[in-house]
């Protein structure tokens, strides 16, 4: 409580010309297994820790602190990535809250809660159904055979949900009927965007789906700002009209380009450029990015996040010094990035069980034998896990694999080094041992050879 305590302070220092009263939320942990109730701000659409509490043996839990801002709030035994286990509370200053949470809900506790978490409490009891099938999927093995009628019967009672409930604050009656789109877009979305056991066709879908477009949830920023999960909601409705519109799936600057049909607001797309740009790993896809969108990267948190960004990949841009990687080949020698100084080196990263990497065999010794007699060497690392050593040098032998053949024994320093979270990964480097691209054209593409090329003739 010491540590809530002194955050309370902080809070109260912070945000002294906001909440002058602070929040006191008490409850009751009625799980088997006792965990953590963490308290989330919303900050740009996602939902950032504020504070914890571990309950009591027989589950007791406290928190206090003083609000940031007038809107919604989130407790609950979930983290930060997911809904699940998490609910959404509206708080002002000086509001009292107590709950019991449950295995997968909550209940509110006594006559003291406010008339704004009442209503969002009876909001959550309707809705709980689809939330569970959708969110909690895990623990639901529910498919659009049961979804898409409970998803239809809501959806008509939402229609009449607010008749006679009003909590006197003019502001959150006014953004009620928000939060209740938002989150009925939230189940819709993330339903159709996770795992399930049967899949519909786009014929198949609810009728619901044709009432959901992104462009009406991305027109400013503070309607996506101010709800949790806003900005992962968004990226869902994206993900369905892409589908329901026939876009494909796309990388680089055109599949950026298809995005921006889906979010008439500029700082939005500078969110979803970033998003973009975070997920790459060599410097000249972020250069290519950002030279057709930096223009989108308008506000001083998206100047931060784009800074976060570029910082490693800079480490991995076109002339930086190759990482020397020291592995065994075969035959057991040790072989070092810096023994292979004078040649163009095409390092492949692969293992025997993944399915993409053995696909680009029979392109890669095509390529080797083209690049007979010049000074490319094909390097071919193995991320298999030391126990499957035999099975590498097996298909090795079995499928005759050319070039030099070494064994990384797992995921180590290479694959931390070069940020490799999926294979193959190919990447080439000059004769100085420099940097061409750590992210290059796989064997079966045309452009590698052609890249390997130029690499030679410089």
């Amino acid at each position: 409580m010491k540590k809530l305590c002194t955050l309370a302070a902080l809070s109260l220092a912070a945000s002294s010309g906001f909440a002058q009263l602070p929040v006191e939320i008490t409850g009751l942990l009625k799980k088997e297994k006792i965990a953590p109730v963490r308290l989330f701000k919303v900050s740009e659409g996602k939902v950032v820790e504020m504070a914890s509490a571990m309950p009591s043996e027989k589950g007791n839990f406290g928190l206090l602190f003083y609000p940031e801002y007038e809107g919604l709030y989130v407790v609950g035994i979930g983290n930060a990535t997911s809904p699940s286990d998490n609910y959404k509370f509206y708080f002002k200053g000086g509001e009292k809250l107590s709950l019991s949470i449950l295995d997968s809900s909550y209940v509110l506790n006594g006559k003291l809660n406010s008339k704004e978490n009442v209503i969002l409490t009876q909001w959550h009891d309707l809705v709980n159904p689809l939330e569970q099938k959708s969110i909690n999927f895990m623990k639901n093995n529910s498919t659009f055979v049961d979804f898409f009628p409970k998803l239809e019967e809501i959806s008509v009672k939402t229609k009449t949900f607010l008749n006679g409930k009003v909590s006197g604050n003019p502001k959150f009656d006014k953004k009620m009927k928000e939060y209740m789109n938002w989150d009925m877009a939230s189940f819709a979305s993330n339903f159709l965007n996770t795992p399930r056991s049967a899949h519909p066709s786009i014929e198949e879908w609810s009728p619901f789906y044709s009432t959901l477009k992104p462009e009406d949830f991305a027109k400013n920023t503070a309607m996506v700002y101010t709800n949790p999960w806003g900005a992962r909601t968004l990226n869902g409705l994206v993900s369905v009209a892409m589908r329901q519109r026939n876009v494909k799936y796309r990388k680089g600057v055109e599949g950026v380009n298809d995005l921006f049909v889906f979010l008439p607001n500029d700082t939005l797309k500078g969110d979803m450029v970033l998003d973009r740009a975070a997920g790459m790993s060599n410097y000249a896809d972020y250069k290519e990015l950002m030279d057709a969108h930096g223009k989108y990267v308008l506000t001083k948190s998206q100047k931060k996040r784009n800074m976060d960004i570029l910082a490693p990949l800079a480490l991995l841009k076109a002339g930086d010094v190759a990482f020397n990687f020291s592995y065994p080949d075969k035959t057991g020698k040790i072989v070092k990035m810096s023994d292979l100084k004078g040649k163009v080196v095409l390092v492949d990263v692969w293992a025997t069980w993944c399915g993409p990497c053995k696909a680009e065999i029979p392109f890669l010794k095509k390529l080797e034998e083209e690049m007979k007699g010049t000074d490319v060497q094909v390097v071919s690392i193995s991320v298999d896990e030391a126990p499957d050593k035999d099975k590498w040098l097996k298909m090795i032998k079995d499928e005759n694999l050319g070039g030099l053949q070494l064994f990384a024994s797992g995921w180590g320093d290479l694959a931390q080094y070069y940020k490799i979270k999926g294979i193959p990964r190919f990447m080439v480097f000059d004769k100085e041992g420099k940097i061409v691209t750590v992210d290059s054209p796989r064997p079966s593409s045309p452009a590698l050879k052609a890249l390997l090329e130029k690499t030679l003739a410089k």
